[in-house]
Formats: C-alpha cells, sequence, structure tokens
C-alpha cells in the first residue's frame, strides 16, 4: 500500500506550487524525456491516451510559435526555457488495438471524427495536469496558458496531421517577482459534499 506524501511533497506539487509568468534557467533534452515518462503513466479513458506534446526550445521553433501568441503571453513565452504545446490526437482510437488490448476499444470511437471531440478533449486534459504535476515533481515551474491562436499554432507544428492543439505550458525555473497574489480558492463546502 502506497504512503501519503510528506508535507514537503504536498507543498511542491500543490500548496506552494504556483503559475509563474517568467522563467530562467536550461532544461535538457533528457529532463524532457522524464517529464514524458512520468506523464504517460497517468490514467486515462480506455488508456486513449490522446495527448501529444510538441517541446518547443530552439529559435527556430520559437519563431514559428511567436505569431501565434496573444500579446500578453508573446514575450514571456519566447523568453521561456521550454514551452510544451499539448495537442489532442482526434483520431487517437487508431492506436488503442496496441493501448487497449485487451478488447476492440477502437470501435467504441469508431466513426465521424466530431463523435471523438469529447473524449479527445478530456483525456488531453487530464495529461495536460499530469505534465503540469509531473513538471514540479521534476522540480520544474510551470505557467500554463490558452492565449494563443489555435489554428496559427496547427499550420505551424501540426500541418497535415489529425492533431489540434489546446494548451501551452512555459517550463523552467519560475522567477517568485513575476507572480500575483494567490487567488481564492472555493471551500470545501462550497464545492464538493460527501453523500
Amino acid at each position: 500500500m502506497p504512503h501519503p506524501l510528506n508535507d514537503a511533497a504536498l507543498d511542491q506539487l500543490f500548496r506552494t506550487a504556483r503559475t509563474y509568468n517568467a522563467f530562467s534557467g536550461e532544461v535538457d533534452d533528457e529532463t524532457l524525456r522524464r517529464l514524458y515518462e512520468l506523464v504517460k503513466f497517468g490514467p486515462t479513458q480506455a488508456n486513449t491516451t490522446p495527448a501529444r506534446f510538441v517541446f518547443v526550445k530552439s529559435a527556430e521553433a520559437k519563431a514559428r510559435l511567436a505569431p501565434a501568441l496573444d500579446p500578453g503571453n508573446h514575450d514571456k513565452t519566447l523568453a521561456a526555457p521550454v514551452t510544451v504545446i499539448i495537442g489532442r490526437d482526434e483520431d487517437f482510437h487508431e492506436k488503442l488495438p496496441y493501448l487497449f488490448p485487451h478488447t476492440d476499444a477502437k470501435a467504441w470511437f469508431d466513426g465521424p471524427r466530431e463523435n471523438r471531440g469529447k473524449p479527445a478533449l478530456r483525456n488531453m486534459a487530464l495529461q495536460a495536469a499530469y505534465l503540469i504535476v509531473a513538471a514540479r515533481a521534476l522540480g520544474l515551474d510551470a505557467g500554463p496558458m490558452t492565449g494563443f491562436d489555435a489554428a496559427k499554432v496547427d499550420a505551424a507544428f501540426f500541418a497535415g496531421t489529425r492533431i489540434k492543439s489546446d494548451i501551452l505550458v512555459n517550463l523552467g525555473q519560475g522567477d517568485p517577482a513575476s507572480i500575483f497574489p494567490r487567488s481564492p480558492r472555493l471551500s470545501f463546502d462550497e464545492a464538493a459534499r460527501i453523500e
């Protein structure tokens, strides 16, 4: 039986972790591979794992990303050591004979692509959350955002594929001066109940 994480670990992952708006440092390729190796184990519906990740590091890749960024996200994103483009494969079901081999799960999602939109988006969002928590576990800070032109990102990074971009996440060592005061959260009684 797993043991609960200690308070220091819970702080790092949740309680004192923040969304940063400025980053420094370097993130090497091995760290990005370690990050994915953690993310891939997060559960998704029928192991669909529809998220696809592009780790934007090079000057050339950042130049391709730049025109898609909203003004408020432009400079901080180009200055971040890494920006992860998280997209969803709208034909994720094609990989289910490998990913979920004990039954014909592919048949559950066959048919028009728009019928796969909701499960693709739902499960990609889970994987995006896993990426943020896994990055924190590896000692990185994260700055997720949705302020960008998805059509431009898709044209620059996913042209000719069935992948659609949804979320960008800047990674690196967060600058504490770049965070805002923590916003309120709902209490248990406002957001949850036990029945």
